[in-house]
């Protein structure tokens, strides 16, 4: 939280983000482009943010592409915004929406989320492959599949395990890597997105403290989606990353009102 804090009070690391949240993916060279200072003064600014777990870089063949990583902020609203706040607020947020633009619709873009987490690999894996324990921090959503290569994913409710989307398994590597494609179908404005793909990374960090405590750093990426894609398809993950967190950590549920409503 500190070093989050510290990274926003900047003014120059705040415009950056809001670059990153204008067009996300950008290299360092199209940043540059955007302030009036050295590239090694912005160099240092992505360096500070990165640090604060607000942007992730990715390499793209010789590329190296900044990422905006909204879950910090998530994390900071849970803890310092949310109490002094109506909780209804929070369901009305959307940390990182695109206007869409017929001049988009064949440009592809990717959203990329990391957060740590105190939690063996294993029983991370086991947070996001339970349908049980999945409900505790997706609003309530069952997630249920075997998690099999080319296997079927349902996401709903027992009364209607599909109402809300579904999709395939396409790698299962337990507990480190699992790649499924997903089809939103809780609307028809998200039906029109059609098929993205969403990856889960799980890496341990160290080797535990003196505690035995174990953290593992769980990178979530969710691309092939067309540029403009409705922010619902993949603005709820800030949210269910947060919520995993507190779960493994506190076992505490993540309860919102999009929780009711997904109940119905």
């Amino acid at each position: 939280m500190d070093e989050v804090f510290r990274a926003l009070a900047d003014p120059t690391r705040r415009a950056l983000l809001d670059e990153l949240f204008r067009e996300d993916g950008q290299t360092l060279s199209s940043l540059e482009e955007r302030f009036a200072m050295t590239r090694f003064g912005v160099m240092k600014h992505l360096k500070l943010l990165e640090e604060a777990g607000l942007v992730v870089p990715r390499r793209r063949g010789r590329e190296k592409l900044h990422f905006l990583n909204p879950v910090p902020i998530r994390l900071l609203h849970d803890r310092w915004v949310s109490k002094y706040t109506e909780p209804w607020v929070a369901g009305l947020a959307s940390l990182r929406a695109h206007l869409e633009s017929a001049d988009m619709e064949s440009r592809t873009m990717e959203k990329v989320y990391e957060i740590y987490i105190k939690s063996t690999p294993e029983r991370l894996w086991q947070a996001i492959t339970s349908a049980e324990i999945r409900k505790h921090f997706q609003f309530g959503v069952m997630v249920v599949s075997d998690w099999q290569p080319g296997s079927t994913i349902l996401l709903g409710n027992e009364e209607r395990p599909s109402f809300l989307g579904n999709g395939e398994v396409l790698e299962s590597d337990p507990p480190h890597r699992l790649v499924h494609t997903m089809n939103a179908t809780w609307g028809e404005d998200v039906v029109a997105e059609g098929t993205t793909r969403v990856t889960w990374e799980i890496s341990q960090v160290g080797e535990g403290g003196e505690d035995g405590d174990v953290s593992c750093c769980l990178t979530l990426t969710h691309d092939q989606m067309r540029e403009g894609c409705n922010s619902q398809v993949y603005g709820g993950w800030p949210m269910i990353l947060s919520g995993l967190k507190t779960w493994l950590e506190t076992g505490d549920d993540l309860v919102t009102p999009g929780s009711l409503m997904y109940q119905r």
